[in-house]
């Protein structure tokens, strides 16, 4: 009997100790628990301040430029109208919410070639913010005035949200300084659905009279765009490291590499984001013409290529004596992006070889770099000078797909062309004129 309470007492002071371990142990997790969610609550609210500073960082910012900003929802109804500095929204111009109807019928599409509105092009705008698919420097209707009807461009991107749902369009609309549609023919049936300039178009009051440069409204546009992207990047990018902070050791080397492909293609994406901002700034940077010397400033940029790919030996061959008239912050952009690229795509190249050569068959100055290395199908030519444009994979050559697109927009700025040549696995030739200074 003795034994059996000995027994008993011991039983039931394990169980004792057990359930107060167990006790503790809930509690210890339950505080681990409210601090992990006390530390997420913090981030969000971070990432909530932050964003609300970006928000009015670029409401500030498109009240300087010359250019109209425009976001609409997900059902295409117009919810903000940021006006430049200067100017206030129009009084025919509803409140933006309060317009049931989408914000297709505030523009009205004109033809390019004839500057007259109708219903083609009014359904093609139409059908490409329906269909939540970016438009281009379409040319719309803006007001009536004295001269006649105001013309404008108008750009638009669609915005998604974390989970690639459709959320509305980010746009600007630009004035065309001194354009004024042309009046519609007078013989037009009077069956024939044709959309009269001075009905229920955008009523914009004019804009300053100076010339503003084309690539203005480029530049709030990629800042608007880049702070609607930033948003859902920071907070996929939070989160991922909130639960590799406090979880990693509990996932196996899967799953903590499922996180580490997440945070990489969150710093990808914001290098994209960069690299567009950067982009944005070349549009708004005047040139400023100088004599510049080419050769040795290639002569520069393959110093600093060599510093960085030290393991890469390209043989350089650059022609003496290029001289030029442009902008040498600008022109070594250029050269940066065009001999970079030469670089990079003959790294997989036994003996890479580069040249930077002049172009004696032309009347206005004009160069070529070329090089021995992957080169791409002249089929996708097209594709290589639009922005986040690539021919080859990220894995298999780093890159943002925005140098190109900086290099044609320099170039053009300095009054000349880029165009490029090449077969697979036989290098490229990118060839550029600067036009007569």
């Amino acid at each position: 009997g003795t034994v059996s309470a000995e027994v008993g007492h011991a039983a039931s002071s394990m169980t004792s100790g057990l359930g107060f371990a167990l006790g503790i142990g809930f509690v210890v997790l339950a505080l681990l628990g409210l601090v992990t969610l006390q530390r997420r609550a913090e981030r969000c609210r971070e990432e909530a301040a932050d964003l609300r500073r970006q928000q009015n960082q670029g409401a500030a910012l498109a009240r300087l430029l010359d250019v109209w900003q425009w976001r609409t929802n997900s059902q295409h109804r117009l919810v903000s109208l940021i006006p430049p500095a200067g100017t206030v929204a129009p009084p025919s111009l509803a409140p933006p919410g309060s317009d049931p109807q989408p914000v297709w019928s505030l523009f009205n599409a004109a033809n390019p070639k004839t500057g007259q509105t109708g219903a083609t092009e009014h359904a093609a705008l139409r059908q490409r913010l329906e269909a939540q698919q970016p438009a281009e420097d379409v040319l719309i209707a803006l007001r009536a005035s004295e001269s006649g009807v105001r013309l404008g461009l108008l750009r638009a991107l669609p915005v998604y949200d974390e989970q690639g749902g459709f959320i509305g369009h980010v746009g600007t609309v630009r004035e065309q300084p001194g354009a004024c549609a042309a009046p519609q023919p007078a013989g037009r049936p009077a069956t024939e659905p044709a959309i009269h300039a001075t009905e229920g178009m955008l009523a914009m009051p004019s804009l300053t009279p100076l010339a503003i440069p084309a690539e203005q409204d480029a530049e709030a546009f990629s800042y608007t765009v880049s702070h609607d992207l930033r948003a859902p990047i920071r907070v996929v990018e939070g989160f991922t490291k909130i639960v590799k902070e406090d979880y990693g050791r509990l996932l196996d080397r899967v799953g903590n590499d499922h996180l580490d492909r997440v945070l990489g293609a969150a710093a990808r994406m914001n290098s994209m984001i960069d690299a567009l901002l950067a982009l944005s700034q070349l549009s708004a940077k005047p040139v400023s013409r100088q004599p510049v010397n080419l050769s040795q400033l290639a002569g520069f940029v393959v110093d600093d290529l060599r510093r960085q790919w030290p393991q890469h030996a390209v043989k350089m061959h650059i022609d003496p004596g290029m001289q030029v008239h442009g902008d040498p912050t600008l022109l070594r952009v250029v050269l940066e992006n065009l001999l970079g690229n030469a670089w990079k795509y003959t790294g997989k190249c036994a003996e890479p070889e580069v040249w930077f050569e002049r172009c004696t068959d032309s009347t206005t100055p004009s160069f070529t770099v070329r090089d021995n290395g992957a080169g791409f199908d002249m089929r996708y030519a097209d594709r290589l000078f639009g922005v986040f444009q690539r021919l080859h994979s990220a894995t298999e050559f780093q890159g943002t797909g925005v140098g190109l697109a900086s290099v044609r927009r320099i170039v053009q700025k300095h009054g000349g062309e880029v165009w490029a040549e090449s077969e697979v696995g036989q290098g490229a030739s990118f060839h550029f004129s600067l036009g007569n200074p």
